[in-house]
């Protein structure tokens, strides 16, 4: 099916392995560049007017394994990376596995998981927190500071807690 059809009967378009460079002749239908005419709608394609379905859809993929396509480009299109690494799969794998034999230790794994992430979140409000006390702090009196020492103190203790 050419493009063209495509664009008109509405269908989906896939254009596999594509490289960094990226055809001009597609620029108009990433831009989404249709216009009212009449009861439909219209896209310059190649330089001929060609009516178009509001359900088409395009997807542009490619095996390489850091792309890099212009700034344009991504403001565009939405960039989704399916990579898969081997030591993901290995990590589903032996959680599968593990869920399958004993199924709490996959529950206190991902217990473990929820609350590392959680941690994170923590530690980062704290540091910033940390930071607008200091940047409030009157550098004469940064030593008299109690709420500043305070802070530091409940810091210092929720990251030895988590730690």
């Amino acid at each position: 099916m050419s493009l063209k059809l495509a664009i008109t009967l509405g269908k989906i378009i896939m254009f596999e392995q594509l490289k960094e460079d990226i055809d001009a002749t597609l620029d108009p239908l990433l831009q989404r560049a249709v216009t009212k005419s009449g009861a439909g709608f219209k896209i310059v394609l190649g330089g001929d007017d060609i009516d178009y379905s509001m359900n088409f859809q395009l997807y542009l993929q490619t095996k390489m394994l850091n792309p890099y396509y212009p700034p344009e480009l991504s403001a565009q299109c939405t960039i989704v990376n399916f990579i898969v690494t081997e030591q993901g799969l290995e990590e589903q794998l032996l959680a599968d596995v593990v869920n399958k034999e004993k199924a709490e230790l996959e529950q206190e794994r991902q217990q473990l998981v929820k609350n590392q992430n959680d941690y994170q979140v923590q530690l980062s409000r704290l540091e910033e927190e940390l930071l607008n006390v200091l940047q409030e702090a009157v550098p004469e009196t940064i030593l008299e500071n109690v709420a500043l020492i305070e802070k530091l103190d409940e810091t210092k203790t929720t990251t030895n807690v988590i730690e």
